[in-house]
């Protein structure tokens, strides 16, 4: 029981980040249709500027918020500048996204070096106790956050007139055009969510594992799978197939070998493609109506 326990743990603070990353790809794919592969390269950037930023002697909450909202600018920009020229077709747009993904890690690489970076644990590093398994004090960071985000963003989508006009965006683009949505404001601003939830990944994870130049490819597809399982385009979705992708690695890890933790990643984003392709949220949904 301690053991699986300490899998539970491992697991849902891992899925976290993937649930993190999963939304960030809900937020530009429900008003772009495009899938934005540079979402990992987001909380790679994120952690590296913080990361760069206390090196300077910067505090560390100045260092992380700069470091979200430079990140979440650059998501902007990036759709302003490279998305938005090329959005007559999504294919472009997907394949410009894994080009950047590319551009921002060799950015990285020149600025920072290949040498793996960490953060200082945010409330210290003494080990908690929780019935026999351990819990670093960052994992209470971790899950923290996520559920916060998680639950603000759920909010915002339901309950909020912005987050409505994304949901109009998201089901009919020409409809919300006639009713007064600006569609392309929408599209920057989705960058710009993507970008900063990103960066709020990278920032959370790196006091534990550590973070380098090419550390968001893992995030990112991750991410990607995480979006499969939920349903792409629903946000709740990809927490929860965030969460629980993070859980069956975990264990996976610990009963069998770490060496099958990315085996079964694969095996179950193929799993739902066959079997399941809306996603368990698109099955509730179709099961409902």
């Amino acid at each position: 029981m301690t053991d699986a326990l300490q899998f539970l743990f491992a697991g849902l603070v891992i899925g976290s980040i993937y649930g993190l990353a999963g939304i960030g790809f809900t937020a530009v794919y429900n008003v772009t249709g495009v899938v934005n592969f540079a979402q990992g390269d987001f909380a790679m950037l994120g952690a590296m500027l913080a990361i760069a930023m206390m090196a300077v002697g910067t505090p560390m909450i100045v260092a992380i918020v700069l470091a979200i909202i430079v990140v979440a600018l650059l998501g902007g920009v990036i759709e302003r500048l490279a998305i938005r020229p090329a959005s007559q077709t999504v294919i472009r747009g997907i394949i410009i996204t894994i080009g950047l993904g590319v551009l921002l890690q060799g950015v990285a690489v020149v600025l920072w070096d290949s040498n793996p970076k960490s953060l200082p644990a945010f409330s210290g590093e003494t080990p908690i106790n929780v019935l026999g398994a351990t819990l670093p004090p960052q994992s209470i960071w971790v899950v923290g956050t996520a559920v916060v985000l998680m639950v603000a963003l759920h909010f915002f989508f339901q309950r909020s007139y912005l987050g409505k006009a994304f949901r109009a965006c998201a089901v009919n683009p020409f409809a919300a055009r006639l009713v007064g949505v600006r569609v392309p404001t929408m599209a920057s601003i989705s960058f710009m969510l993507s970008g900063a939830l990103g960066a709020v990944a990278g920032i959370i994870v790196t006091p534990i594992a550590l973070m380098q130049y090419d550390s968001g490819i893992g995030i990112g597809i991750k991410g990607f799978i995480a979006c499969i399982i939920g349903g792409f385009g629903h946000p709740i979705g990809a927490a929860i197939g965030g969460l629980m992708l993070g859980v069956i690695e975990a264990f996976s890890a610990g009963y069998l070998s770490s060496g099958y933790k990315d085996a079964i990643a694969f095996i179950l984003l193929l799993g739902f493609l066959f079997a399941r392709p809306e996603g368990i949220m698109g099955e509730m949904e179709k099961a409902q109506h």
